[in-house]
């Protein structure tokens, strides 16, 4: 091994980030040019980048309007790139969505809309209801995330309360054909969750967001309620859609495809435990010190060193807490916990978006001094986990991992390093 499993495991990071980016995942996916204007829309973290590969890809004139979260715009020549709050919706993202809505609205059938989407764009694509107040989505969506509640569940409330998404962007847009590319940033990669699906008919879900209200127990508003008990129905796929497409052009397969590849090259064993796992950050992270534990029972000096990779999207259930951290650094310090120091083993948790939760990391690693470690400085690693601190955690051990925005998304990345003895 040439390198620290430390520096190995950023190493391999990178190369899934890099394998996801817009400039090597979009030029291969552009459609057929129109007759007519192309406009481009999108929204997400990606999406600028995209906006910005388009550019510099498409032969022909281009214009339109992304939306991205702040921080995450590159310059683009003739799409406007404007910025939006994430993860709660904000004025900017109201006058955005409006904005894209007036775009699309006078087109025809001889012209085509490009749309762009990535993770982040259900809160920065944010058009309320008539008689629902911004302040109210943003009270549903805050509740939403601290609760816990699953993506998918999250989007079909987000949707409900929406006049864009669920497809209603695409409907504004026709007659004019809309084509969808789309780096994915949930499990199963179902293009419809994705951004809650502004320019695709939602599949039928047999629950509504009544359900899904009452289930996370969240209050709502009088017009809310309003809204809820007289919601229209959802815009179901049909003939008008026929001549869209849609296309997912980087996933959490692609990412760890690629760092599985360079692992190889380096002479390392891998095993995948997944690409779409979910659930609770720390459950996951208890079932994967389990499987690195068993491994690791198997392994001596003579074997290869074994990298066990997984993707998906793990939550944390935050409660009356604040928290400091995100979900990878939870999970990652459950899994500093779960291992009990052996000294064979390395990780990395990372959010591909190059920020976890609410901290200002992409995410962190941990090394087998790092509980230890962390007990000498003073610090109860127990007492922060149960507390949702892992951030002060990883921070006070030097063990994050700063990225700044990756302009891509395709949510968590992990690996866990099995080493043949102590480094």
């Amino acid at each position: 091994m040439d390198q620290r499993p430390d520096k190995f495991l950023q190493h391999l990071f990178e190369t899934a980030i890099d394998a996801v980016s817009a400039k090597n995942c979009l030029p291969d996916h552009l459609p057929a040019p129109p007759p007519g204007r192309t406009i481009v829309v999108g929204v997400g973290k990606a999406a600028a980048a995209m906006a910005q590969t388009l550019e510099q890809t498409w032969d022909g004139p281009l214009a339109g309007a992304v939306v991205v979260p702040y921080g995450h715009s590159v310059d683009c020549a003739s799409i406007d790139v404007m910025e939006a709050g994430h993860p709660i919706p904000n004025e900017a993202g109201q006058r955005a969505a409006n904005h894209i809505l007036q775009l699309v609205s006078p087109l025809t059938s001889d012209d085509l809309v490009i749309a762009l989407i990535s993770g982040g764009g259900s809160a920065l694509l944010s058009l309320p209801a008539p008689g629902i107040a911004l302040a109210d989505k943003q009270q549903v969506n805050q509740a939403l995330l601290r609760s816990g509640a699953a993506i998918s569940d999250i989007n079909i409330v987000r949707r409900t309360l929406s006049v864009i998404k669920g497809g209603r962007l695409a409907a504004a847009a026709h007659p004019a054909r809309v084509a969808t590319l789309i780096v994915s940033d949930v499990a199963g990669d179902d293009p419809t969750v994705i951004a809650s699906g502004p320019t695709l008919p939602p599949a039928p879900q047999g629950r509504t967001a009544t359900d899904i209200l009452n289930q996370y127990g969240i209050d709502i508003s009088d017009s809310v309620e309003q809204h809820l008990a007289k919601a229209l129905p959802e815009i179901s796929d049909g003939p008008a859609f026929a001549r869209d497409s849609t296309q997912i052009i980087a996933r959490s397969t692609d990412a760890l495809n690629a760092a599985t590849a360079e692992a190889k090259r380096q002479g390392w064993e891998v095993l995948t435990l997944g690409d779409d796992i979910a659930g609770e950050a720390k459950d996951i992270a208890t079932e994967h010190a389990r499987q690195a534990l068993e491994a690791a029972r198997f392994r001596d000096t003579r074997s290869p060193p074994l990298v066990l990779l997984s993707g998906g999207e793990v939550t944390v259930t935050l409660g009356a807490s604040n928290g400091d951290g995100g979900p990878n650094s939870e999970y990652l310090l459950a899994l500093g916990l779960a291992l009990n120091r052996d000294p064979k083993i390395w990780a990395l948790a990372c959010d591909t978006d190059g920020i976890d939760g609410n901290s200002r990391n992409a995410g962190g690693y941990l090394t087998p001094y790092s509980v230890s470690g962390a007990i000498e400085m003073g610090l109860d690693p127990t007492g922060l986990l149960t507390a949702h601190r892992s951030a002060t955690f990883f921070d006070t051990l030097g063990h994050t991992i700063v990225t700044g925005p990756t302009l891509t998304n395709v949510n968590d990345f992990r690996a866990i390093a099995i080493c043949a003895g102590a480094h």
